[in-house]
């Protein structure tokens, strides 16, 4: 009896036996779970974030950069028995800094990294890494930020920092993760996608102290990250630089384009912001006070700002009037100071004349033909018709609507239709007596910088614009965007044009603009224009190309509460076309006008 109970014990001890060793193969050999679930104590998936493009300026200057930074991030089901006291001290932080970012941590996920400290240095890298071992769960994982070699172009650049909550709910790619980074505004938000490269994944062993030992599996499961493509901007770095010195202290916008192409040499914002504030560990302080200056230095002017054109506004109105045949070169209309007033300079003009003379009373007329159909009368219904007409023309040239520049927020001016007057006056009638200020770009003509120089590279280009952009080439051996090789024409025949030329030629020969626009062995092409501001100063504003045959570049100048558009704005566009032209200028006495700004009232 108890040798047969003695078997029975050893026979359940020997299935028992059997059924271990059963499982344990099952676990070691046929199910990997468990190794894997071993190897994630070991096994850190280290994130590895690509090289954001660089950016050039259009001569190979190196513009953008990226420095080193590092983030110190923790995954909070591995923090245990550390000593905070010690942390806070390295870190300079405290307990309840410690605590609080701990606990939003947790609150992300309990066994996902997420960002504790952002944007260590290299120096801060240095003082902390031996001690990185005291403390389980934190992990420091490499980082680039934003760097400028220049403190300039900073509203076309603009800036870079992470993804808000908002960003990644839209985000329907998926691409972003918490903690990520992209271009918020500028070039960095516009070409976001071609300047971010792709993250890449390394797996590194770490045994239970957190000591890096080396690549798992050497290496076999990592992807490598994919840098951004550089891009090449059309931006002259020199002159981008010598037109924010000569802005500086104004309040206003220098744009200058290359005619031929479109490419933008300068696009200048006044007042503007040094980038280098809105990078690295002080962003959020340094964009609170950018921010809430009255100056508005994040108010990219050149693209938002949006003013009357003023008289530079009366050569499109001689275009539109050739084209439709109302007025030829000859036509003379006498300067009677009714219903617009205007400078003395003789009893009447021809065309290029009453341009070169700025004559508001011979552009009330030329409107009123056009809009009236070459009629005397003013009668609501030929005013409507004749002012769609007329906007029809007008928009041809870029106006009333967003050119589509290669930056994000831009505005786009207005041209008042015949919608937008029954609008303003209710469905009640109007005609050509009530608008009639928009002869001379006042009254409700609204327009944006950017389309004040395009319409200068129109007329140097006899008829056609490429639509202005910032950027040259995409990656080492790219091109712009197919959009920005495309010519687009106005409604106006090209032989117009030679008489807007002639006139502009004149202007600066010996017009309005003869002061302090006409340059030495350079055939400048100018209009100047003064723009109402009540009860405020009014505005200067000079659009000008260069030189006459085969123009190199156009600037339009607006400068805020400067008076005449023959003093500041003539002054700056001419040192411009200058610098630009022959490196230097040759009177540095108008350069020492502009630089003193005492035409700022």
């Amino acid at each position: 009896m108890e040798d047969s109970r003695k078997y029975i014990i050893q026979l359940i001890i020997i299935v028992v036996a059997i059924i271990f060793l059963i499982k344990l193969f099952s676990i070691q050999v046929l199910d990997s779970k468990y190794a894997q679930a071993a190897n994630s104590n070991i096994i850190h998936k280290v994130v590895e974030y690509p090289y954001r493009g660089l950016i050039y300026d259009r001569n190979g200057e190196l513009i953008v950069y990226n420095t080193p930074q590092y983030n110190l991030v923790v995954v909070p089901k591995d923090v245990r028995h550390i000593d905070t006291v010690k942390f806070c001290q390295l870190f300079n932080i405290t307990k309840a800094e410690f605590e609080e970012k701990l606990q939003a941590a947790k609150k992300f996920s309990y066994v996902q990294p997420s960002i504790f400290l952002k944007q260590l240095s290299n120096k801060d890298l240095a003082r902390v890494e031996d001690y990185l071992v005291d403390f389980p769960g934190f992990d420091i994982h490499a980082r680039t930020t934003r760097s400028y070699t220049h403190p300039t172009l900073s509203n076309a650049l603009g800036y870079v920092s992470e993804v808000s909550k908002r960003q990644l709910e839209r985000d329907t790619a998926d691409y972003y993760r918490q903690g990520d980074y992209m271009g918020q505004s500028g070039i960095e938000y516009f070409y976001e996608r071609q300047l971010r490269g792709k993250r890449g994944v390394k797996y590194k062993i770490k045994n239970v102290k957190g000591v890096d030992k080396g690549d798992f599996e050497d290496g076999e499961y990592d992807t490598l990250s994919i840098p951004g493509k550089n891009l090449t901007t059309t931006i002259d770095i020199n002159l981008q630089q010598y037109g924010e010195e000569l802005l500086k202290g104004k309040s206003g916008s220098i744009v200058a384009i290359e005619p031929s192409t479109g490419e933008i040499l300068a696009l200048v914002s006044g007042p503007s912001y040094d980038p280098n504030l809105l990078t690295g560990r002080q962003y959020s302080q340094n964009f609170a006070l950018i921010s809430q200056d009255t100056a508005k230095p994040l108010f990219n002017r050149p693209l938002m700002a949006q003013y009357r054109p003023g008289s530079i506004f009366k050569i499109i109105q001689a275009l539109v009037a050739l084209q439709e045949g109302v007025i030829n070169r000859n036509t003379y209309i006498p300067c009677i100071m009714y219903p617009m007033k205007c400078h003395y300079h003789g009893p009447g003009e021809t065309l290029v004349g009453a341009i070169t003379q700025s004559c508001n009373p011979y552009f009330y007329n030329v409107m009123k033909r056009v809009v009236n159909q070459g009629i005397s009368s003013d009668t609501y219904e030929d005013t409507r018709i004749g002012l769609e007409n007329w906007d029809r023309h007008v928009r041809s040239f870029g106006l009333g609507a967003p050119l589509g520049i290669d930056l994000p927020n831009e505005k786009q001016g207005l041209v008042p239709s015949v919608e937008y007057y029954d609008r303003a006056y209710n469905n009640r009638p109007w005609k050509f007596s009530n608008i009639y200020s928009i002869a001379i770009g006042e009254g409700e003509n609204l327009v944006v910088p950017i389309q004040m120089a395009n319409f200068a590279a129109i007329v140097a280009n006899r008829g056609y614009y490429y639509i202005p952009h910032l950027v040259k080439s995409i990656g080492d051996s790219g091109e712009p965007l197919p959009q920005y090789k495309e010519k687009h024409f106005t409604t106006v025949d090209s032989k117009h044009f030679d008489i807007a030329v002639e006139a502009m030629a004149k202007v600066v020969e010996s017009g309005t603009g003869q002061y302090r626009a006409k340059l030495k062995d350079i055939e400048v092409c100018g209009k100047t224009g003064t723009v109402q501001n009540t009860p405020l100063p009014d505005h200067s504003v000079f659009i000008a190309f260069a030189p006459k045959v085969n123009p190199k570049i156009v600037v339009s100048v607006y400068v805020e509460n400067a008076g005449q558009g023959a003093r500041a704005a003539a002054s700056i566009a001419s040192l411009m076309i200058e610098k630009y032209l022959i490196g230097h200028t040759e009177r540095p006495q108008i350069e020492e006008y502009v630089k003193r700004g005492e035409f700022i009232y």
